[in-house]
Protein backbone atom coordinates (compact mmCIF):
# COMPACT_ATOMS: atom_id res chain seq x y z
CA UNK A 1 0.00 0.00 0.00
CA UNK A 2 3.14 2.04 0.83
CA UNK A 3 3.51 2.87 -3.18
CA UNK A 4 0.33 3.71 -3.72
CA UNK A 5 -0.95 5.93 -0.41
CA UNK A 6 1.43 8.60 0.58
CA UNK A 7 -0.50 11.40 2.95
CA UNK A 8 0.62 14.78 3.39
CA UNK A 9 -0.79 15.68 6.82
CA UNK A 10 -0.84 19.71 7.54
CA UNK A 11 -0.75 20.19 11.44
CA UNK A 12 0.99 17.75 13.40
CA UNK A 13 -0.65 18.21 16.78
CA UNK A 14 -2.78 16.02 19.08
CA UNK A 15 -5.15 14.78 16.40
CA UNK A 16 -2.49 15.06 13.08
CA UNK A 17 0.10 13.30 15.00
CA UNK A 18 -2.55 10.32 15.77
CA UNK A 19 -4.08 9.93 12.20
CA UNK A 20 0.04 10.03 10.74
CA UNK A 21 0.54 7.39 13.44
CA UNK A 22 -2.36 5.12 12.48
CA UNK A 23 -1.80 5.76 8.88
CA UNK A 24 1.90 4.54 9.26
CA UNK A 25 0.84 1.49 10.73
CA UNK A 26 -1.95 0.90 8.08
CA UNK A 27 1.32 0.39 5.65
CA UNK A 28 1.27 4.35 4.18
CA UNK A 29 3.53 6.34 3.28
CA UNK A 30 3.23 9.80 5.60
CA UNK A 31 4.99 13.12 5.26
CA UNK A 32 3.94 16.18 7.58
CA UNK A 33 4.76 19.70 7.51
CA UNK A 34 6.00 21.96 10.08
CA UNK A 35 6.94 25.72 10.63
CA UNK A 36 10.01 24.26 12.84
CA UNK A 37 11.32 20.89 11.21
CA UNK A 38 13.84 20.92 13.15
CA UNK A 39 12.20 20.86 16.45
CA UNK A 40 9.14 19.20 15.57
CA UNK A 41 8.76 15.14 17.38
CA UNK A 42 7.00 13.02 14.73
CA UNK A 43 5.87 9.63 14.78
CA UNK A 44 9.11 7.61 13.71
CA UNK A 45 8.57 7.13 9.86
CA UNK A 46 7.11 10.22 8.92
CA UNK A 47 8.92 12.61 6.44
CA UNK A 48 9.11 16.05 8.16
CA UNK A 49 9.06 18.63 5.29
CA UNK A 50 9.44 22.55 5.62
CA UNK A 51 5.18 23.99 5.39
CA UNK A 52 6.61 26.61 3.11
CA UNK A 53 7.90 23.61 0.99
CA UNK A 54 5.44 21.68 0.96
CA UNK A 55 4.52 21.85 -2.89
CA UNK A 56 7.18 19.64 -3.24
CA UNK A 57 5.84 16.77 -1.26
CA UNK A 58 2.14 17.38 -3.04
CA UNK A 59 3.43 16.74 -6.28
CA UNK A 60 3.75 12.84 -4.42
CA UNK A 61 1.00 12.70 -2.68
CA UNK A 62 -2.43 10.87 -3.26
CA UNK A 63 -4.29 11.94 -0.29
CA UNK A 64 -3.87 15.05 1.86
CA UNK A 65 -5.65 16.14 5.39
CA UNK A 66 -5.37 19.37 6.75
CA UNK A 67 -5.88 20.10 10.66
CA UNK A 68 -4.63 23.87 11.22
CA UNK A 69 -7.24 26.58 12.28
CA UNK A 70 -8.14 29.27 10.35
CA UNK A 71 -6.57 32.36 11.65
CA UNK A 72 -7.29 36.15 11.11
CA UNK A 73 -5.99 35.44 7.45
CA UNK A 74 -7.75 32.43 6.58
CA UNK A 75 -7.00 29.02 6.54
CA UNK A 76 -2.96 29.07 6.28
CA UNK A 77 -2.74 25.70 3.73
CA UNK A 78 -5.18 27.03 1.43
CA UNK A 79 -3.70 30.84 1.32
CA UNK A 80 0.22 29.18 1.48
CA UNK A 81 -0.59 26.02 -1.36
CA UNK A 82 -4.12 26.33 -2.85
CA UNK A 83 -2.22 26.38 -6.47
CA UNK A 84 -0.12 23.50 -5.30
CA UNK A 85 -3.05 21.32 -4.18
CA UNK A 86 -5.15 22.53 -7.32
CA UNK A 87 -2.26 21.46 -9.39
CA UNK A 88 -0.86 17.74 -7.81
CA UNK A 89 -1.62 15.43 -10.29
CA UNK A 90 -1.80 12.09 -8.07
CA UNK A 91 -3.99 13.79 -5.52
CA UNK A 92 -7.41 12.44 -5.22
CA UNK A 93 -8.37 12.83 -1.57
CA UNK A 94 -8.24 15.87 0.86
CA UNK A 95 -9.64 16.22 4.19
CA UNK A 96 -10.49 18.83 6.48
CA UNK A 97 -10.87 18.94 10.25
CA UNK A 98 -13.49 21.76 10.88
CA UNK A 99 -15.50 22.06 13.79
CA UNK A 100 -19.26 20.87 15.39
CA UNK A 101 -19.53 24.90 15.66
CA UNK A 102 -20.50 25.89 12.47
CA UNK A 103 -24.02 24.97 14.05
CA UNK A 104 -24.15 27.19 16.28
CA UNK A 105 -26.65 27.32 19.02
CA UNK A 106 -29.96 25.57 18.50
CA UNK A 107 -31.27 25.75 21.66
CA UNK A 108 -30.52 21.84 22.49
CA UNK A 109 -32.45 20.47 19.35
CA UNK A 110 -30.34 17.80 17.30
CA UNK A 111 -28.25 18.67 14.39
CA UNK A 112 -26.97 15.90 11.30
CA UNK A 113 -24.86 15.99 8.33
CA UNK A 114 -27.31 17.64 6.28
CA UNK A 115 -28.25 20.41 8.70
CA UNK A 116 -27.18 23.88 7.22
CA UNK A 117 -24.60 25.54 9.05
CA UNK A 118 -25.55 28.93 11.04
CA UNK A 119 -22.47 30.21 13.00
CA UNK A 120 -22.21 32.43 16.03
CA UNK A 121 -19.16 33.06 16.31
CA UNK A 122 -16.64 34.75 14.40
CA UNK A 123 -14.00 31.65 15.39
CA UNK A 124 -16.62 29.34 13.50
CA UNK A 125 -17.47 31.59 11.11
CA UNK A 126 -13.63 31.57 10.03
CA UNK A 127 -14.30 28.02 10.24
CA UNK A 128 -17.14 28.27 7.31
CA UNK A 129 -15.13 29.96 4.98
CA UNK A 130 -12.05 27.42 5.33
CA UNK A 131 -14.92 24.52 4.85
CA UNK A 132 -15.72 26.48 2.04
CA UNK A 133 -12.37 27.00 0.06
CA UNK A 134 -11.53 23.24 0.75
CA UNK A 135 -14.61 22.60 -1.28
CA UNK A 136 -13.56 23.89 -3.96
CA UNK A 137 -11.44 21.41 -4.86
CA UNK A 138 -14.54 19.19 -4.96
CA UNK A 139 -15.04 18.90 -8.64
CA UNK A 140 -11.49 17.49 -9.49
CA UNK A 141 -11.45 14.67 -6.26
CA UNK A 142 -12.86 13.99 -3.47
CA UNK A 143 -12.93 16.15 -0.69
CA UNK A 144 -14.58 15.32 3.29
CA UNK A 145 -15.19 18.01 6.12
CA UNK A 146 -14.52 16.51 9.52
CA UNK A 147 -16.65 18.50 11.89
CA UNK A 148 -15.29 17.18 14.88
CA UNK A 149 -16.38 17.77 18.40
CA UNK A 150 -14.19 18.02 21.78
CA UNK A 151 -11.10 16.13 21.42
CA UNK A 152 -9.82 14.29 24.40
CA UNK A 153 -7.58 11.27 24.72
CA UNK A 154 -4.01 10.17 26.48
CA UNK A 155 -2.59 13.48 28.06
CA UNK A 156 -5.95 15.25 27.13
CA UNK A 157 -8.42 14.80 29.60
CA UNK A 158 -10.51 15.21 32.46
CA UNK A 159 -8.60 13.10 34.63
CA UNK A 160 -5.61 15.18 33.87
CA UNK A 161 -8.07 18.13 35.12
CA UNK A 162 -9.23 16.25 38.06
CA UNK A 163 -5.60 15.33 38.97
CA UNK A 164 -3.95 18.65 38.75
CA UNK A 165 -7.23 19.94 40.71
CA UNK A 166 -8.14 22.19 37.65
CA UNK A 167 -11.57 20.82 36.87
CA UNK A 168 -14.85 22.28 37.40
CA UNK A 169 -17.59 20.91 38.20
CA UNK A 170 -20.51 23.29 35.74
CA UNK A 171 -24.25 22.56 36.74
CA UNK A 172 -26.52 23.54 33.72
CA UNK A 173 -28.99 21.08 33.53
CA UNK A 174 -29.86 19.88 30.04
CA UNK A 175 -26.83 21.53 28.52
CA UNK A 176 -25.13 19.13 26.71
CA UNK A 177 -21.37 19.26 24.89
CA UNK A 178 -20.50 16.24 22.28
CA UNK A 179 -16.75 15.09 22.08
CA UNK A 180 -15.09 12.35 20.11
CA UNK A 181 -11.76 10.42 21.16
CA UNK A 182 -8.84 11.37 19.32
CA UNK A 183 -7.80 7.71 18.38
CA UNK A 184 -11.70 7.47 16.51
CA UNK A 185 -10.78 10.65 14.93
CA UNK A 186 -7.62 8.76 13.27
CA UNK A 187 -9.48 5.70 12.62
CA UNK A 188 -12.46 7.91 10.63
CA UNK A 189 -10.34 9.85 8.96
CA UNK A 190 -8.34 6.92 7.50
CA UNK A 191 -11.70 5.14 6.96
CA UNK A 192 -12.73 7.72 4.58
CA UNK A 193 -9.14 8.30 2.92
CA UNK A 194 -9.28 4.68 2.14
CA UNK A 195 -12.94 4.68 0.20
CA UNK A 196 -11.31 4.51 -3.11
CA UNK A 197 -11.34 7.18 -5.94
CA UNK A 198 -14.36 9.55 -6.25
CA UNK A 199 -15.38 13.29 -6.69
CA UNK A 200 -17.61 15.20 -4.62
CA UNK A 201 -17.93 17.06 -1.14
CA UNK A 202 -19.21 14.75 2.33
CA UNK A 203 -20.15 16.69 5.11
CA UNK A 204 -19.04 13.84 8.30
CA UNK A 205 -19.18 14.53 12.18
CA UNK A 206 -16.72 13.05 14.30
CA UNK A 207 -18.66 13.24 17.61
CA UNK A 208 -19.13 9.98 19.96
CA UNK A 209 -22.82 8.27 21.01
CA UNK A 210 -23.41 10.29 24.02
CA UNK A 211 -23.88 14.12 24.27
CA UNK A 212 -23.16 14.76 27.72
CA UNK A 213 -23.13 17.55 30.47
CA UNK A 214 -20.13 18.79 31.20
CA UNK A 215 -20.12 17.51 35.14
CA UNK A 216 -21.24 14.12 33.92
CA UNK A 217 -17.80 13.70 32.76
CA UNK A 218 -16.26 15.25 35.51
CA UNK A 219 -17.60 13.16 37.96
CA UNK A 220 -16.95 10.30 36.21
CA UNK A 221 -13.21 10.88 35.92
CA UNK A 222 -13.29 11.09 39.80
CA UNK A 223 -14.96 7.94 40.32
CA UNK A 224 -12.34 6.87 38.01
CA UNK A 225 -9.54 7.87 40.16
CA UNK A 226 -11.36 7.23 43.54
CA UNK A 227 -11.41 11.10 44.89
CA UNK A 228 -14.56 13.24 45.24
CA UNK A 229 -15.64 14.96 42.55
CA UNK A 230 -15.15 19.46 42.71
CA UNK A 231 -17.71 21.32 43.97
CA UNK A 232 -20.65 22.10 42.18
CA UNK A 233 -20.70 25.41 40.57
CA UNK A 234 -24.12 26.78 38.83
CA UNK A 235 -23.25 27.74 35.72
CA UNK A 236 -24.65 31.34 36.40
CA UNK A 237 -21.99 31.92 38.76
CA UNK A 238 -19.17 29.90 36.81
CA UNK A 239 -19.88 32.38 33.54
CA UNK A 240 -18.63 35.18 35.40
CA UNK A 241 -15.09 34.13 36.07
CA UNK A 242 -14.98 32.41 32.33
CA UNK A 243 -12.46 33.29 29.79
CA UNK A 244 -14.51 34.87 26.42
CA UNK A 245 -13.74 31.58 24.39
CA UNK A 246 -15.16 29.05 27.15
CA UNK A 247 -18.16 32.09 27.52
CA UNK A 248 -18.69 31.21 23.65
CA UNK A 249 -18.53 27.59 24.25
CA UNK A 250 -21.23 27.16 26.64
CA UNK A 251 -23.00 30.11 24.73
CA UNK A 252 -24.09 27.25 22.12
CA UNK A 253 -26.54 24.20 23.07
CA UNK A 254 -26.79 21.92 20.67
CA UNK A 255 -26.71 17.54 19.82
CA UNK A 256 -25.07 16.30 16.55
CA UNK A 257 -25.81 13.15 15.12
CA UNK A 258 -23.36 10.71 13.74
CA UNK A 259 -25.53 8.02 12.25
CA UNK A 260 -24.49 8.88 9.11
CA UNK A 261 -20.98 9.44 9.23
CA UNK A 262 -20.79 5.71 10.24
CA UNK A 263 -22.71 4.37 8.21
CA UNK A 264 -21.00 6.11 5.35
CA UNK A 265 -17.54 4.80 6.71
CA UNK A 266 -18.88 1.55 7.83
CA UNK A 267 -17.33 2.00 11.37
CA UNK A 268 -18.61 2.34 15.31
CA UNK A 269 -16.52 3.65 17.88
CA UNK A 270 -13.88 2.08 19.96
CA UNK A 271 -15.01 4.51 22.52
CA UNK A 272 -18.89 5.46 21.92
CA UNK A 273 -19.22 7.58 25.11
CA UNK A 274 -16.74 9.26 27.51
CA UNK A 275 -16.66 6.11 29.85
CA UNK A 276 -15.24 4.07 27.61
CA UNK A 277 -12.85 6.99 26.36
CA UNK A 278 -12.10 7.97 29.81
CA UNK A 279 -11.83 4.04 30.97
CA UNK A 280 -9.32 3.58 28.09
CA UNK A 281 -7.27 6.90 29.04
CA UNK A 282 -7.10 5.54 32.61
CA UNK A 283 -5.58 2.75 31.55
CA UNK A 284 -3.17 3.92 29.25
CA UNK A 285 -4.59 2.84 25.69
Amino acid sequence: MSELHHLVVFGLGYAGAAIAARALAEGWQVSATSRDPAGIRAPAGVRIVAFDLAASVLAEATHLVATAPPGDRGDPVLAAHRDAIAQAPRLHWAGYLSTTGVYGDRGGAWVDEATPPAPDSERSLRRLAAEQGWARFAGRMAVDVFRVAGIYGPGRSALEDVRAGTARRVLRPGHLFGRIHRDDIARAVLAAAGQGHRTGLRVLHLVDDEPAESSAVIEEAARLLGVEPPPAVPYEQAVQGMSPMARSFWAENRKVANATTKAALEIAWSYPTYREGLRAVLAGR
